[in-house]
């Protein structure tokens, strides 16, 4: 109940004041335009970056906000938006400039829960990661847009079956009790990949992004991995197969938060399909293979999740003002989500913080890492968790804590050398850090069945 009132009293404060906006399908340079548009309107809190070129040349932009721009702040999370992964899927491209215009409008207007958004979260939007297939489906139009036209980019390749395949060899590995997170690529997955997936990966690579969510069309569902089955033998035969990770109950409620925050995705039946609760399993929908939900969270600290968000791939003009209302308070809400869990910073004994230290949660067989400071960010469900902290060359340090509804607990580690052995070089930021640095310190780093997700 307490979730549910908390979600009414945000869209309440989301509904004062909320500036018009126009509501247009936008091409590649008026997309452009948009989003230097809300840079230049929040030049304090906002930045504009590319992460590569699609494979036409054209820029992918990506637009970021914080109170410090630019840079990662110890113990704020990382968060990230992706649409338009196919190109034909245009609604969430839209959606992603709209809210980039509502965050940049509120905060000016000071509204309070989008304030402490900003300054309390690095939030990064990408608005397209495949703006030549959008080109060719602009092309037609949504009048007579076919099914797949503009669907995969411009060398014919569907990006959300372009990632290296993980799941495999992740699946092998949990026979053994073989390593559970950050699975290291095949040696010549380079060149098996495009030019839009190359970016993203090696974006996805120096942020260390916590929570993350991937726009489609074709469906109103949420959508959580894993995505691809332990068993696809019964693929031809469209027998389902529901696949949990060790986090399923995790990303279970991520996938409510947006569900029951959208206008209707909660209520089950959209498109003719029916999803309880207005989420699914990947894997229980349909089997995917190299997607980049499972990629995310068997290659990084991400869990990211897939909102399937129209039946219609691409919405006339006169829809989408509907659609923004419709998904405005869960693309805020589900951005809140990035704080619940425990973080913290894992350092030595000279207060020097550790980078690549595994945390692990007993009971839940997901490991993750602190980033390039030696902070870390553990998404959990309310609970008390045994959790430890190890690094090579250290002695692993265990605690008991427990995890409130709102927001994150703090859990510091410090660790001691091993006296055994020698620590071997390890990343590090590098900085000594006091008491007040662990509270918050500003230190600049380096730019580091008929629908298909």
């Amino acid at each position: 109940m307490a979730r549910w009132l908390r979600s009414l009293v945000g869209a309440l404060l989301l509904l004062e004041g909320a500036a018009a906006l126009s509501f247009l399908h936008h091409r590649y340079e008026e997309m452009v335009q948009a989003l230097f548009r809300v840079q230049s309107q929040c030049p304090y809190v906002t930045r504009i970056y590319s992460i590569g070129r699609s494979v036409e040349g054209r820029h992918l932009y990506v637009l970021e906000f914080s109170d410090y721009p630019g840079i990662h702040e110890p113990l704020e999370p990382e968060f990230k938006y992706v649409g338009n992964m196919h190109g034909n899927e245009v609604l969430g491209r839209e959606l992603l400039l709209q809210l980039s215009e509502f965050l940049c409008e509120e905060y000016r207007r000071g509204n309070e829960r989008i304030t402490h958004l900003i300054h309390d979260t690095r939030i990064h939007i990408m608005p397209s990661m495949n703006p030549d297939g959008y080109e060719v489906a602009a092309k037609q139009g949504p009048d007579s847009n076919g099914y797949l036209t503009g669907r995969n980019n411009a060398n014919g390749v569907d990006l959300n079956r372009n990632f290296p395949d993980l799941n495999t060899f992740m699946y092998y590995s949990g026979e053994i009790n073989g390593q559970n997170h950050h699975i290291p690529l095949p040696d010549n997955w380079k060149s098996q990949v495009e030019p839009e997936t190359l970016a993203v990966i090696q974006w996805i690579s120096s942020y260390n992004f916590v929570l993350s969510a991937n726009l489609h069309g074709g469906a109103v569902v949420a959508n959580y991995p894993y995505d691809k089955s332990q068993d696809q033998r019964f693929r031809s035969h469209r027998r389902t197969v529901n696949t949990p990770t060790p986090d399923d109950k995790l990303f279970q409620k991520l996938a409510k938060t947006y569900s029951y925050a959208h206008g209707w995705m909660h209520r089950g039946w959209n498109c003719g399909d029916y999803f309880a609760d207005g989420i699914t399993n990947g894997a229980s929908w349909y089997s995917l293979s190299k997607g980049m939900q499972d990629f995310n969270y068997l290659y990084t600290n991400c869990f990211e999740i897939t909102l399937e968000l129209s039946c219609n791939k691409f919405p006339p003009e006169e829809d989408l003002e509907r659609q923004w209302m419709a998904n405005r308070e869960a693309l805020v809400a589900f951005i809140e989500e990035v704080h619940q869990g425990i973080k913290g910073m894992v350092s030595d004994e000279n207060n020097n913080g550790i980078a690549g230290a595994v945390i692990s949660v007993q009971g839940i067989s997901h490991d993750i890492t602190s980033g390039d400071m030696g902070d870390y960010f553990r998404l959990l469900l309310p609970g008390t968790y045994t959790v430890t902290a190890s690094a090579e060359g250290y002695q692993p340090q265990t605690v008991t804590t427990t995890v409130g509804p709102a927001a994150p607990s703090l859990v510091h580690f410090q660790l001691k050398q091993d006296v055994v052995r020698k620590a071997p070089e390890r990343k590090a930021s590098g900085t000594r850090m006091n008491n007040k640095a662990l509270q918050k310190k500003v230190v600049p780093r380096a730019t580091r069945r008929g629908t298909q997700r």
